[in-house]
């Protein structure tokens, strides 16, 4: 009987230790993606072996059939009036089933001696829409072909065929309904009326937030163009005052002058997009050591090390004169810093520290008097005070994520 009450009083012990633990919150877990110290990173590419070219990135000609007098040459044409560096006609590959090559790259008007033309098409699915950017021709019927399959038997397709690829619009209609995972970049300014991008722009803060070190760019993805000749007017016909080539207008600062080199720009995110192409360019920088040498723009990447950083965001190009320029400054996804800029040549600076364990990024939205677009006289009114945004600056992103 005393042995029965031994066992008895043993065995609440045990059970009692037990709860204890789990009411004490005790775990043996130990969480295998937890932030952790991610270790050496590629070095910093050079901050001064480069050019800045402009360009749009999301632009529809007469091989669309939703398209009007809008012609590849036409264009071609109106972009090297307002001083564009390169663009990428996007037509529907839907409209053509899936043969862009034989008909916008096929077009006799597809080539130009100054404008650099990248090639694309617009993936146009029952998910959504993205964009294709190559510095070279592919063979863009097979990501046609595949347009319904699941996600991974479209990125293996993406993957062998080496291109970027881009989401479009990815809220509202025509929303992007693909993984994030398998783009480069995401559409966070489409067309001139900036107010239906706020939730592109949420997107792509929840993306960056969870680790994915996504692009922002603009594309106008005007479809129409002014009649001339024997040309007729359509209902849409206004739109090419309100948005055509350049509303928004997307900066990359590229190693040199050729198609490869913007492709690569617009990978690696050294990006910005203003409201048209006489609009400030916003370029943001940081100060690592604080010895008044930038060492990092947006787009880079690199390891926090505990101390201060000073960044500086300063806006290039044609300022309003006399004006006030807003600039907000986003930490992972929050507002975090409001400041105003004046002058020739605006420029703010604002010092704070990065995180060492965990990712940390920084980004920039401008708002100002609106630059005159003459070419594209409504666009402004459209584009509200929003002068132009910049792409992240990174800390301790893993490049292999």
């Amino acid at each position: 009987m005393i042995n029965k009450v031994v066992i008895y009083i043993g065995l609440w012990l045990i059970a009692a230790g037990c709860i204890s633990n789990a009411a004490l919150g005790q775990s043996n877990h130990s969480n295998p993606w937890a932030p952790t110290d991610i270790g050496p990173l590629p070095p910093i590419a050079s901050l001064n072996d480069g050019v800045w070219l402009k360009g749009d990135l999301h632009l529809h000609s007469a091989h669309s059939k939703d398209a009007s007098n809008n012609s590849v040459g036409k264009i071609i044409a109106f972009s090297l009036s307002v001083g564009m560096d390169y663009i990428c006609i996007t037509d529907h590959d839907n409209h053509v089933g899936g043969d862009v090559a034989h008909n916008t790259w096929a077009d006799p008007e597809f080539k130009s001696d100054s404008l650099l033309l990248l090639y694309g098409g617009e993936w146009t699915t029952t998910r959504g829409h993205g964009n294709v950017f190559s510095a070279r021709p592919y063979d863009h019927q097979r990501l046609y072909d595949v347009r319904d399959q699941r996600d991974v038997v479209i990125g293996a397709i993406k993957k062998e065929l080496g291109i970027h690829l881009s989401a479009n619009h990815p809220s509202g209609k025509d929303h992007f309904g693909f993984s994030y995972d398998m783009v480069n970049s995401i559409e966070v300014w489409n067309s001139a009326i900036w107010s239906k991008n706020a939730n592109a722009i949420m997107i792509w803060d929840d993306m960056l937030s969870s680790g994915r070190k996504l692009t922002g760019r603009g594309g106008s993805d005007s479809h129409h163009g002014t009649p001339t000749g024997s040309e007729q007017p359509t209902k849409n016909t206004y739109q090419a005052r309100a948005n055509y080539v350049g509303t928004p207008t997307t900066w990359v600062f590229a190693t040199s002058r050729t198609l490869q080199a913007v492709v690569d720009a617009l990978t690696n995110g050294r990006v910005c997009v203003s409201a048209n192409p006489y609009a400030p360019r916003v370029e943001f920088y940081a100060d690592l050591d604080q010895d008044g040498k930038m060492d990092m723009m947006m787009g880079d990447n690199t390891k926090a090390t505990g101390k201060p950083v000073k960044f500086r965001v300063q806006l290039t190009g044609h300022t309003v004169a006399d004006s006030t320029y807003t600039i907000k400054i986003v930490k992972n996804g929050d507002d975090f810093r409001t400041l105003q800029a004046t002058g020739k040549m605006p420029m703010v600076e604002f010092t704070d520290t990065p995180a060492t364990i965990g990712r940390t990024y920084y980004r920039v939205e401008v708002e100002g008097p609106a630059t005159a677009y003459p070419q594209v006289p409504l666009s402004s009114t459209l584009s509200g005070n929003m002068v132009g945004l910049s792409n992240p600056i990174y800390f301790n992103f893993d490049p292999n994520f």
